[in-house]
């Protein structure tokens, strides 16, 4: 018999959980939620695998070595004189820790100041929306929910004869954490993951070599911009195999020997250091009980309508749980859509506009629709591209690499999507996602006066360019 009632009770803290349940509690709505993660510090760390072990650690690790990077290649051509730099891997490690530390701690003062209860420990969902409550720190009990979210995140694939032991064969976690810049580093996929910790290593002095076992680069990106971030990272020195399938890898003398096929036959490579990013699953092992009531999707994801509610009544299941893809911001408001839904009102979630972001440099990050896309589903598109390098503040950067490339319906000019590859790409995505949102046109973004000079004249010109009558470029 459960010992307490809330209005709404949050399985799993990550950027749905916790979101949703302050939320819930800006709504007046009683709230508890259980998030099982620890700090380095055994003290509770809400935030998901995003805050501790995925999107911001690795974020913080790329602005590192980014600046690591630019001080040893680019500043030369700005006339700055640097002499023999270096990196000192302890510092970048302590300075990523800090960083995780003050979110992690951020989150539990918000659930506090929001009066949400927070129990740090492992929750199960049983019949009725009874939630079984396991603290780290003491003995298990149950509680009733009217309602009950489901927000508990995803888990790393692994794939035979591969066995991760996050020392020399490691996950996104243990990629966190080299104590040392490995001589070579091998990336089992080429994805978000793949691309963003290989390029960490890279620009600190790592060969790596990145085995993809499809024969296409980014197929969720457009080719245009796909084919101009494969010739970045090659002039980077990042070694990306296609068409590449991994049959195993062994350890031995603290090396990695992996053995992969491509269209040449079988060989093998040496690596100090193994990562494997092929991708993650829905983190259902341990969540429902066998009466919940809760149905799974063939591919181990629960399944949820159109508004995020699943089979059993007033459960509800967000993030890297559902279908759709598995991005922090998408969790986020899926679960405020959830919560406002709960308390009367409409919770609104665009499927169609929810921006992807690879944090590379040059970053590559999307919206809506590709031209591949379009031609398959038969929809009549124009479409404008505009490089950085042809914008006044791209070339005063020296460095400008990359495009943006507008993709409007034929008859109603309505955008449809937006790709880009380049500098500060994360943030120029936004304004075509709000043009998106809003039903906007090519048009309208091609009559927004843009400040000059600035990265995002290329998103305008581009926009102009839809229509053929771009300034700086010939059409």
């Amino acid at each position: 018999m459960a010992d307490k009632e809330f209005d709404v009770i949050v399985i799993g803290g990550g950027p749905g959980g916790y979101v949703a349940a302050i939320r819930a509690a800006q709504l007046d709505l009683k709230v508890l939620m259980v998030d099982d993660r620890k700090g380095k510090d055994d003290k509770p760390a809400p935030g998901g695998t995003c805050l501790n072990i995925g999107c911001i650690p690795s974020k913080a690790l790329l602005d590192s070595s980014k600046h690591f990077a630019h001080v040893r290649d680019d500043y030369a051509d700005h006339g700055i004189q640097v002499n023999d730099v270096s990196i000192d891997v302890g510092q970048m490690l302590k300075r990523k820790d800090q960083v995780v530390k003050q979110l992690t701690g951020g989150v539990t003062q918000l659930l506090k100041a929001n009066k949400v209860e927070f129990v740090n420990g492992r929750g199960k969902l049983k019949a009725d929306r009874e939630v079984e409550l396991t603290p780290h720190d003491g003995d298990a009990y149950a509680v009733k929910g009217k309602h009950v979210i489901l927000a508990a995140g995803s888990v790393s694939f692994s794939i035979p004869n591969v066995e991760i032991d996050n020392e020399a064969i490691v996950d996104n976690i243990g990629a966190l954490e080299f104590q040392e810049v490995p001589e070579r580093l091998g990336v089992i996929g080429a994805g978000v993951i793949g691309l963003e910790m290989g390029s960490v290593w890279s620009r600190l002095g790592s060969e790596v070599m990145l085995f993809e076992a499809l024969d296409e680069f980014l197929p969720a990106v457009d080719k245009d911009i796909s084919r101009v971030a494969a010739r970045e990272f090659k002039k980077q020195g990042l070694d990306i195999r296609l068409g590449t399938k991994v049959s195993g890898a062994d350890v031995k003398d603290g090396k990695v020997t992996v053995t992969f096929e491509d269209s040449d036959g079988e060989h093998s490579e040496t690596f100090d250091k193994l990562l494997v990013a092929v991708g993650r699953k829905a983190a259902t092992e341990g969540l429902l009980d066998d009466d919940a009531g809760v149905k799974l999707t063939d591919r181990g994801q629960i399944e949820v309508d159109d508004h995020c509610r699943t089979s059993a009544e007033n459960v509800w299941a967000v993030g890297d749980l559902v279908r759709g893809p598995m991005l922090a911001h998408k969790a986020s408001e899926e679960g405020i859509a959830v919560v406002e839904t709960i308390a009367g009102g409409h919770g609104h979630f665009g499927h169609d506009t929810v921006p992807w972001v690879i944090y590379t440099d040059p970053e590559i990050a999307w919206v809506g629709k590709t031209e591949k896309q379009l031609k398959d589903d038969g929809v009549e598109y124009r479409a404008g591209n505009f490089p950085f390098a042809a914008t006044g503040r791209g070339l005063a950067m020296g460095h400008a690499p990359g495009s943006v490339k507008v993709i409007a319906d034929a008859e109603t000019d309505r955008v449809l999507g937006v790709q880009i590859v380049g500098p500060n790409a994360s943030e120029l995505i936004a304004e075509c996602v709000v043009t998106m949102e809003f039903a906007g046109a090519s048009e309208d973004l091609a009559r927004i006066i843009h400040a000059h000079p600035t990265l995002s004249e290329a998103v305008h010109e581009a926009a102009l360019a839809v229509d053929k009558r771009a300034i700086h470029k010939a059409n």
